[in-house]
């Protein structure tokens, strides 16, 4: 016996070493200098895709919709080594595509993607991650009827997850169960504009393994994306958006768009049961208290697409319930932190390190730096600890009857009126100093210093009417003739010739993209922040309550948020106008709006070192020459 248990020792210390913990061959994850390193051949990935079997039924044709997903992952991934998953979900990979330069997916004979969109692919597989395309359902390759946001949206990419974590089944394209015995079932989702929502929808939900989220110009909310405190920006637009998205043949999905326009409440634009199911902040699928996920949020301010009070709203909400956090703040529109000029190659490091933190678990010290990187000027950026700027103060600034804008409030019985028509932007900020029957204008004097704005600024104002509701704009704006970002301009961007490359390439799927350049004009003037009411939307958003003509009422309001340095020697405006017919489909009321002066201000969340007090007390109104004509935003801003 004892000259057997060293034979027996032996043989296991021999099995112990022929057969380690990890038996993959080839490389394993390596971490250098906090970032996973570039150890994978992205040649040699596999690349295959896989139906996941969703709990919903969207088309009504009696079975489970499946959601097709294109795999990418290093060919050492398997039950030895297991990898995380970044996911990109979207219902535009067979129509508008993907990024600035529209990439579509390309596949091979199996059918097996060989061209993912984007650099996502390219960049991180070769660094030890898989990443998943996933068509949205109703779109490209899944089953079922897109659901602009509602159930089917939400529960698709929930499925995805699930799977990923082996609580929901898939198939290959033989009808063969998939079992991702491949992955750690650590998940993180991306994306820009509708890809983005996706992401923030699912986290919504709480779902087990979705460890973070990145949602870049995203949506927290439908109804901010379609309307304003009841003010309608466009009519039937989830059933339009649905029918672009959707290549299958129109009848198929027919009855889906037929609901969404009976359910939408176009008729009154309240807040109803179909957009609380399109609500991700607090709505029936799922809420920011549910979210376990961290959260890179990344939007720009003069998104006149997805507004940014969509960020802003969703910002707080994480806030409020310290889910881990970090967030870009920029100044161009529509657009991609890619292509966000001179920060392409910092983004890319961020979104890596982002990663290997929250999906290895590396300790790179990416929650130990400021929370907050925001645009100041054109490609001008600065860091701070969080945003709005943590010591910004709200300040109300006064109307009175002479025009002027000011600390103080206005005489006893002091008022204005205009009608509430249709009116452009253009006009309502043109030649401040004339009197217009559609709007009212009111300016501060010059400012003796650079005031810089950052949050969400407050209408506040107690009006009457002569019929039940009126539609209320308010706009500020900035008067002085300055070089700003042109975010009307091609989103604020122009593309280069010159490229430049993240990750590995194939012949197939390349990592090179086109430089950009922030746009830039010199204009008289700029609108800073707007907002939007309906005055029976006062109270609720749910509930429409005339206010009785010829009785004041308050009407208080946010504008979408901002972050904007007024420089000195400009002068601050504050509009009041009537329905704004740059961004909303709807008609005016006709009514004659009054303004009680005296009891009414805008509330502007100024950054403090820069004291309010010292613009001049006795500002007058700005009466120079008729103001130039802003160019209009591009028409029909989709969702791209």
């Amino acid at each position: 016996m004892s000259q057997l248990r060293p034979a027996l020792f032996a043989v296991a210390l021999t099995l112990a070493i022929a057969t380690p913990a990890q038996a993959a061959t080839g490389p394993t994850i390596t971490v250098e200098d906090g970032r996973t390193q570039p150890v994978f051949s992205y040649a040699d990935a596999i690349r295959e895709h896989v139906y996941v079997e969703s709990t919903v039924d969207s088309d009504a044709d009696g079975a489970l919709d499946r959601v097709r997903v294109d795999i990418i992952r290093p060919k050492e991934s398997g039950p030895a080594l297991k990898v995380p998953v970044i996911i990109d979900e979207s219902p535009y990979y067979d129509n508008s595509g993907r990024g600035n330069e529209g990439e579509r997916k390309e596949y091979d004979a199996a059918g097996n993607v060989v061209k993912f969109p984007l650099f996502y692919d390219n960049y991180f597989v070769p660094r030890g991650y898989a990443v998943l395309n996933v068509d949205m359902i109703g779109t490209t390759k899944s089953d079922g009827c897109p659901d602009i946001g509602g159930k089917a949206d939400v529960l698709g990419g929930k499925a995805v997850i699930d799977w990923l974590n082996g609580r929901a089944k898939a198939y290959r394209a033989d009808g063969t169960p998939a079992v991702a015995d491949w992955t750690t079932g650590k998940a993180a989702m991306i994306g820009k504009s509708y890809d983005g929502t996706l992401a923030n929808a699912v986290a919504a939900t709480g779902v087990e393994g979705l460890k973070t989220i990145v949602p870049i110009s995203a949506i927290s909310s439908w109804y901010k994306y379609q309307r304003s405190n009841g003010v309608i920006y466009n009519y039937d637009y989830a059933s339009w958006l649905a029918g672009y998205i959707d290549t299958d043949p129109a009848e198929k999905c027919a009855h889906v768009r037929d609901r969404m326009d009976a359910e939408d409440g176009d008729d009154t634009g309240n807040y109803n049961r179909f957009w609380a199911e399109r609500d991700y902040i607090k709505g029936l699928l799922g809420d920011a208290s549910k979210v376990k996920a961290s959260v890179f949020v990344v939007h720009t301010v003069n998104d006149l697409n997805v507004k940014p009070d969509n960020f802003s709203a969703w910002w707080k909400a994480l806030a409020d319930r310290n889910v881990p956090r970090k967030i870009w703040v920029g100044q161009t529109q529509h657009v991609d932190p890619f292509d966000f000029e001179g920060r392409r190659g910092l983004w890319v490091d961020t979104l890596h390190r982002w990663f290997d933190h929250w999906l290895l678990g590396v300790r790179n010290g990416i929650m130990n730096e400021p929370r907050a990187d925001v645009e100041v000027a054109p490609a001008k950026w600065i860091t701070q600890r969080d945003w709005p700027a943590p010591l910004a103060l709200k300040v109300p600034l006064r109307p009175s009857a002479d025009g002027t804008l000011g600390l103080k409030p206005a005489k006893r019985n002091s008022t204005a009126s205009f009608t509430d028509v249709r009116m452009s932007e253009n006009d309502m900020v043109a030649d401040v100093g004339t009197d217009k029957p559609g709007r009212v204008a009111f300016t501060t004097g010059e400012l003796p210093l650079n005031l810089r704005l950052s949050g969400t600024p407050t209408a506040d104002l107690r009006v009457k009417l002569d019929k039940p509701t009126a539609n209320l704009t308010a706009l500020l704006v900035d008067f002085g003739t300055d070089t700003r970002v042109d975010w009307r301009n091609n989103q604020g961007i122009t593309t280069l010739t010159e490229e430049d490359c993240y990750g590995e390439s194939t012949a197939e799927d390349d990592a090179c993209y086109r430089k950009v350049v922030t746009n830039v004009a010199t204009r008289p003037l700029e609108i800073v922040a707007r907002g939007w009411i309906d005055v029976q939307n006062r109270d609720s958003l749910s509930e429409a309550k005339p206010l009785p003509p010829g009785t004041y009422g308050t009407v208080k309001w946010l504008t979408l948020p901002q972050d904007y340095t007024f420089k000195k020697g400009h002068r601050i405006g504050l509009i009041v106008a009537g329905t704004d017919s740059t961004y909303t489909g709807e008609q005016g009321t006709g009514a004659t709006v009054t303004i009680d002066l005296r009891n009414s201000s805008v509330s502007l969340p100024f950054v403090l070192g820069s004291p309010l007090a010292d613009v001049p007390k006795d500002a007058t109104t700005f009466r120079g020459p008729a103001d130039p004509a802003l160019p209009e935003p591009e028409p029909g801003f989709h969702f791209f």
